[in-house]
C-alpha cells in the first residue's frame, strides 16, 4: 500500500514531465519601504534626461468633462489632442526609436495570436538593451539588487523581458497579449479599448487619423514634464472612457516606474513622487498563468488619477 500510495503522489510530476513542481516566488514586498519606493520615483523623474523639454510638446486639452460625461463617448473636443510634437528631437533619440521600432508588431484586436518572428524578437532585445543603457534602468536595477529583489542586473533583465513580453492569453484561447502590448501598444478587447497607456503610442495612432480625442478629466498638478493626464478617446469605433497617461516621459522612465510599483506591490496601488508630489500607480498581475518560479506577466500598470 505504502508503495502504490508513494506512486499515486509523484503521478502528476511524472505525467507533467517535472520531477519537482515550481515554488511560488517568496513575497519580499515588505523589503521595500513606501519612503524607498517615494525616493526612489524622484530619482527616477531627476534622472529622465530623455524626456521632451518645454517647447516639444504642445497639447490641446479643449473641454474637461465632468465624471458624468466621461462615459458618454460624447466628442467635446473638435481638434486634436496634440498640435505639436518635436519627433526630430525626441524620436531620433535611441530608446525613443527602438520604442517606436516596436509599435507596429502586434494585431491590436484580441482572440488573435501574436506572431513573434525573429526580427521582432531582435527589436525587443534592442529595445531592452538601450533602456539598461540609461541611469534610470541602472537605479533601478541597483535598487532591486540591494533589495534582494535580484541577484544581478543580468537575471533582472532577463526577467524584465519575460515579465513585459511574455505572451499569454486574454481570450482562453491564442497567445493573443503581453504586458508590454496591452500598456504601451494598446487592444481592442470585448469591444472597448483595453490598456493603452504610453503617450507616443497616443499620439502616432493620433496622427495617423486613427484615434479621435474626446476630452480630458485630470491634468496633474506638474508644470513641466513628465505630466499625468486622464483622457476620453475613441480608437476607431471603440470607447476608452478614461486612459490615463504619463505625457512627455522617456520610455525608460515610463518602463522603470511601471516595474518599479509591479515588482514591489504587485496587485495593488503604489505610491510614489515626483516632482515633489505623490501620486499613486496601479499595477495588476496576469493570474492564469505564471512562468519561471511561479512568476506572473504584467497584466496592466499605468497612473491612477
Amino acid at each position: 500500500m505504502k508503495v502504490y500510495f508513494v506512486f499515486l503522489c509523484l503521478l502528476p510530476s511524472l505525467i507533467s514531465g517535472a520531477s519537482i513542481l515550481p515554488e511560488p516566488r517568496k513575497d519580499v514586498r515588505a523589503s521595500a519601504s513606501n519612503a524607498e519606493i517615494q525616493s526612489l520615483a524622484e530619482q527616477f523623474y531627476a534622472a529622465d534626461t530623455n524626456k521632451a523639454a518645454s517647447g516639444d510638446i504642445t497639447l490641446n486639452l479643449q473641454y474637461k468633462a465632468s465624471s458624468t460625461q466621461t462615459s458618454s463617448g460624447t466628442d467635446f473636443a473638435s481638434q486634436k489632442l496634440f498640435n505639436y510634437v518635436n519627433e526630430a528631437k525626441l524620436f531620433a533619440r535611441p530608446t525613443f526609436a527602438r520604442l517606436v521600432d516596436l509599435l507596429d508588431n502586434y494585431v491590436h484586436t484580441t482572440g488573435t495570436a501574436e506572431s513573434v518572428p525573429t526580427a521582432e524578437v531582435n527589436e525587443q532585445n534592442a529595445f531592452i538593451d538601450e533602456i539598461f543603457k540609461t541611469s534610470i534602468i541602472t537605479k533601478l536595477s541597483d535598487f532591486f539588487i540591494s533589495k534582494g529583489y535580484y541577484s544581478s542586473a543580468a537575471s533582472f533583465k532577463t526577467d524584465l523581458k519575460e515579465m513585459w513580453f511574455g505572451l499569454y492569453t486574454r481570450t482562453s484561447g491564442p497567445l493573443d497579449s503581453s504586458g508590454f502590448e496591452h500598456v504601451f501598444h494598446g487592444e481592442i478587447h470585448k469591444g472597448k479599448i483595453s490598456g493603452l497607456h504610453n503617450w507616443v503610442r497616443l499620439y502616432l495612432l493620433e496622427k495617423s487619423g486613427q484615434v479621435n480625442y474626446l476630452s480630458y478629466s485630470s491634468d496633474g498638478v506638474w508644470n513641466g514634464y513628465p505630466d499625468i493626464y486622464a483622457f476620453q478617446l475613441k480608437w476607431s469605433t471603440y470607447l476608452k472612457t478614461l486612459g490615463s497617461f504619463f505625457i512627455g516621459s522617456s520610455p525608460e522612465f515610463d518602463i522603470a516606474m511601471y516595474t518599479l510599483c509591479y515588482v514591489t506591490r504587485p496587485d495593488s496601488l503604489c505610491s510614489v513622487k515626483m516632482g515633489g508630489s505623490i501620486f499613486q500607480i496601479q499595477t495588476y498581475t496576469w493570474a492564469n498563468s505564471t512562468y519561471g518560479n511561479g512568476k506572473r506577466y504584467v497584466a496592466s500598470s499605468y497612473p491612477n488619477i
